[in-house]
């Protein structure tokens, strides 16, 4: 269903207020139930008593968008406080600014002149009556001019104090303070660098390999890895450039790199009285380019006596610094439990919902009664681990290039806990319907699981993962549904390093072994055999369905080969209908290679998307069906797509005579891989490149992407300019055909 929103908002004096028809406010209400579900105070192991307190604020306003505004809205619901949204010209249907109880726009798409725009955000403020502001994560969680601005006009921010921000907010100054709190740092110098001269002296001083990173920002931007003094030159202009996207700051520092480490966190909360309190760890190892993938909490890799060593330095740094809110403290650890200072995140954390999980403790709620100047109520001595939990990171992104995807979610279903037990929690901001733009970070959501065990977490969200239904968009369902398959995680023995080491070469999807593909192709040939009773079945009557079926004329037996995207053999299966089972369903008994003959009655509503069977072996598989094809269909298998064909025997023995249609060569050519601007365009006609030279760089979603040749050529052709909006797939630069690029490939060598 296609809804504009917009028409049934009024809009006053520059407000947008949120005043829905009765069946919008159910279906955005509807939407967001299946996530409150799963709200932190539901995994409480004991339910603090805050009768002793007064009340916090009556309004706050979110300084947010996407999943976290629709995190800190509940808990402001949950807690009797009225909320506010802001939103740019491009969010004005998003799901954050139905659930607030107004909503105001800020500005145009453009982070810089929205979500950024403190003066407009200050305006809304002022407009709404909003007493507080909860500033999520990003954007402005960490930037100490905009709490000095709330400071200005009375507003209370909901997180540290201006100056402890500015303290540990920067990662220069935050080193220094981490040395003089007697916390462990990594090497490396603890000033800004001034130039790439400066980043090179300073490199070669600490020793190779050394980490350029953003001073005011994390997540991941504006930082790189380098291992010489090549890519400290190409690094040290590509950290500046996203530093200076993300978070309108380019400075940057430079420290030793450690090979093989562990990413472990401490989650600290800390009130106005003096008291602070240390959760339980979150490992933050599976990582790619610097980006967090997939966190679990606790770590595998930590005892009891380093867990209380790093969280008394984690209080020790907060207490240096005056330090109120929830914050984290990110260190590194080697394999022998030595850890070391990284840097602190003034803010709620993005995998947060993984320490609620085990520790009971909804953290926007703690962050919201510690700005109002209450005291923390739980003691360090309450705080227990509960349990295991996981948290992956669905992005709308290809996996394979790791590049962002956007587009319209033309169909979403969320996965929802099945044991009764809250085991599965989605923290999104979207409904099906919804816009992935080329503006904002490309989050779908934070899918957590939860378990008594380890191993009970890691199950539980291989289902959720096999469960979750995106369509639109490519996603990364893929590789994370590969990652806690793997041996090596499961083994909880992994580093910073798992994703390069186990895919070297790149993540090319899940290739199917011996047991996986009879599964696919067994739950294939019955899917087909269902498909061709309906298609038998229509328009007849009931009575005459019964009576055919009765005389045997319905299909029974079905001899099939079935082919499968990246395998070479097609797959003999015989599909055999045995008659009703007790649930009504038809009931199937399949043969297939490497599978004993096993009976099923799977239900599977022709067309809908999941169907899922159990095998004789207990291991339950849950197949999506994606779309039609002309001689089978799509299904989602593992996480991964694959292409199935369905043959009968006399098809099965003329496809060998098919040809096999080549695709087209494009190595004479740059395309933009995505959606995004032009940042710079690094040659021009008649310039004579060499295999993997950068050519350009493209911008998409506050990440910035160097593409580089293919091959050694000749440009041709330059089709675009600096500050250029592309399409995914457009022509950028274009090479002279091979033959006549002889000479270079000569010069080449």
């Amino acid at each position: 269903m296609s809804l504009s929103l917009a028409a049934a908002i009024p809009r006053t004096s520059g407000r947008w207020v949120c005043s829905l028809s009765a069946t919008r406010q159910r279906l955005f209400h509807s939407a967001a139930a299946t996530r409150a579900a799963a709200s932190p105070a539901q995994h409480l192991q004991t339910k603090p008593d805050y009768s002793q307190y007064g009340k916090t604020f009556d309004k706050i306003l979110i300084a947010n968008r996407g999943e976290i505004a629709c995190r800190v809205i509940r808990t402001a619901k949950k807690m009797g406080i009225k909320t506010v949204a802001i939103h740019s010209d491009a969010d004005v249907n998003s799901l954050h600014v139905q659930l607030a109880d107004e909503a105001v726009n800020v500005g145009p798409a453009p982070t810089s002149q929205s979500y950024l725009n403190i003066p407009n955000i200050i305006k809304a403020i002022k407009e709404t009556g909003a007493q507080a502001v909860h500033p999520g994560y990003g954007f402005l969680s960490e930037n100490a001019t905009f709490v000095k601005a709330l400071d200005e006009v009375g507003v209370t921010f909901i997180g540290p104090s201006e100056d402890a921000m500015a303290s540990m907010g920067d990662k220069i100054q935050s080193k220094i303070i981490a040395k003089e709190s007697k916390v462990n740092i990594i090497p490396g110098f603890n000033g800004v660098v001034r130039d790439v001269d400066h980043a090179l002296e300073i490199s070669r001083e600490i020793g190779y390999p050394v980490m350029l990173k953003a001073s005011a920002g994390g997540g991941g931007k504006g930082m790189r890895i380098a291992w010489n003094d090549d890519e400290v030159k190409e690094g040290f202009k590509m950290a500046k450039t996203e530093s200076l996207a993300s978070f309108g700051d380019d400075r940057l520092l430079i420290e030793k790199f450690i090979d093989n480490p562990r990413h472990i966190e401490i989650q600290i909360i800390s009130d106005k009285h003096g008291n602070t309190l240390y959760l339980p760890e979150r490992e933050c190892s599976i990582q790619r380019r610097n980006q967090k993938v997939i966190e679990e909490a606790p770590s595998t890799h930590i005892d009891e006596a380093t867990r209380k060593a790093m969280g008394e330095q984690a209080v020790m740094l907060a207490k240096h610094v005056k330090y109120s809110s929830a914050g984290t403290v990110e260190f590194l650890v080697d394999s022998a439990r030595n850890f070391y200072f990284l840097e602190m995140n003034t803010r709620l954390q993005v995998e947060h919902p993984i320490t609620e999980y085990i520790t009971g403790m909804d953290l926007v709620e703690q962050m919201i009664r510690v700005a109002a100047n209450q005291k923390l109520v739980p003691k360090q001595e309450d705080i227990k681990i509960n349990g295991w939990a996981i948290e992956s990171r669905v992005y709308a992104e290809d996996p394979e290039k790791y590049l962002p995807s956007i587009g319209r979610l033309s169909k979403y279903i969320e996965p929802r806990s099945t044991k009764g037990q809250n085991e599965v929690r989605c923290d999104s901001g979207i409904v099906e319907g919804s816009e992935i733009s080329i503006y904002y970070d490309p989050m779908i959501c934070k899918l957590c699981t939860h378990g008594a065990t380890r191993e009970e977490a890691i199950e539980n969200m291989k289902r959720a993962l096999d469960s979750y239904v995106i369509k639109g968009v490519t996603h990364n369902i893929p590789l994370l549904r590969e990652v806690v398959s793997h041996d090596r995680f499961g083994s909880g023995k992994y580093s910073t390093k798992f994703l390069a080491e186990e895919y070297p070469t790149g993540f090319k999807g899940h290739s199917p072994n011996a047991t996986s593909l009879s599964q696919l192709a067994s739950m294939a040939g019955l899917m087909h055999a269902k498909r061709e009773l309906r298609n038998w079945a229509w328009g007849k009557g009931r009575e005459a369905l019964l009576k055919e079926d009765l005389q045997g004329k319905a299909p029974h037996d079905w001899e099939l080969f079935v082919g499968v995207q990246g395998v070479d053999e097609k797959v003999p299966v015989k599909v055999h209908r045995t008659g009703r089972a007790a649930n009504g369903e038809d009931e199937f008994e399949i043969h297939t290679p490497g599978l004993a003959p096993f009976k099923t009655a799977a239900y599977w509503p022709l067309e809908s998307p999941l169907i899922t069977n159990k095998f004789d072996n207990g291991e339950e598989v849950t197949l999506q069906y994606l779309d039609t094809l002309p001689l089978g269909f799509r299904v989602q298998h593992l996480g991964t797509k694959f292409d199935i064909t369905i043959n009968n025997p006399a098809q099965h023995a003329l496809s060998k005579f098919m040809p096999i249609k080549e695709k087209a060569s494009t190595t004479n050519m740059i395309l933009s891989p995505m959606p995004g601007s032009v940042v710079s365009v690094d040659v021009k006609v008649g310039d004579v490149v060499a295999e993997g030279t950068a050519v350009a760089t493209i911008e998409a979603m506050k990440m910035a992407n160097v593409l580089r040749s293919v091959r050694a050529g000749t440009v041709k052709s330059v089709k675009v300019k600096a500050g250029d909006s592309v399409a995914g797939d457009e022509l950028l630069i274009e090479f002279e055909d091979e033959a006549k690029d002889a000479p270079a490939k000569t010069e080449k060598k």
